[in-house]
């Protein structure tokens, strides 16, 4: 087996197209309790468990809404996600099958770290016929702290029993980045909805356009 490299995927922006998808099934949601900001609200969810989505989209509704605006959102929005996007109909993004092709014959060790709960990303997974790619997956109901701190990286690392410095994190979010970035990993990001910053390009080894350039990435930078 290949040990020069492992690769630890986030899945929501970077493996499927679903922030986009979210972000649609939320505006729809809010819509029926005359909520219109929604993009600078989810904006800051991103990279979050549960959790702390609840509590920003609590801090920032409730005065206005009423106390348990989140729980209402977030369960319709659910709802309407599932309806929509569940049995293998929410979008891959661009270069994943490639990229996963090519790290399967490159005996590259693969795991999934993901803010989102583990049911649900190995349903997700699953229903898209990529689950046997990975040999791990963590959720966020699996961590205490969610993204921006490493414990879902480290976590995922210890799973296959690997060295995180020896480790790619491949990331959409800011949080993504700077969690794998503060476990010692070597965080690749992919820009999905938010663009790289200044910040981002300093914490990240790469910042790529798409999965097919991370690819071409490895093939350049990977002895």
């Amino acid at each position: 087996m290949n040990n020069r490299y492992n690769v630890i995927f986030d899945m929501d922006g970077v493996i499927f197209d679903s922030e986009r998808a979210c972000l649609y099934t939320w505006t729809e949601a809010a819509s029926g309790y005359g909520i219109t900001n929604v993009r600078e609200v989810f904006d800051r969810c991103i990279g979050t468990n549960m959790n702390q989505t609840r509590q920003i989209v609590e801090d920032a509704y409730s005065k206005e809404f009423g106390e348990g605006i989140a729980d209402k959102l977030l369960s319709e929005s659910s709802r309407l996600f599932h309806e929509k996007y569940d049995g293998g109909r929410l979008p891959m993004k661009a270069g994943v099958k490639e990229i996963l092709e090519y790290l399967k014959a490159e005996n590259v060790r693969c795991a999934v770290a993901s803010s989102t709960r583990k049911a649900v990303v190995e349903a997700e997974l699953r229903d898209a016929g990529l689950i046997d790619y990975f040999e791990e997956i963590v959720g966020g109901d699996s961590v205490k702290v969610s993204k921006p701190d490493p414990e879902i990286y480290l976590i995922a690392c210890d799973k296959l029993k690997v060295n995180p410095a020896d480790s790619f994190a491949i990331e959409d979010s800011y949080n993504g980045i700077r969690s794998a970035h503060a476990a010692g990993m070597k965080p690749i990001m992919v820009p999905d909805m938010i663009p790289a910053d200044a910040e981002m390009r300093g914490l990240a080894d790469t910042v790529c356009e798409s999965l097919l350039d991370v690819i071409d990435y490895f093939k350049n930078r990977v002895e």
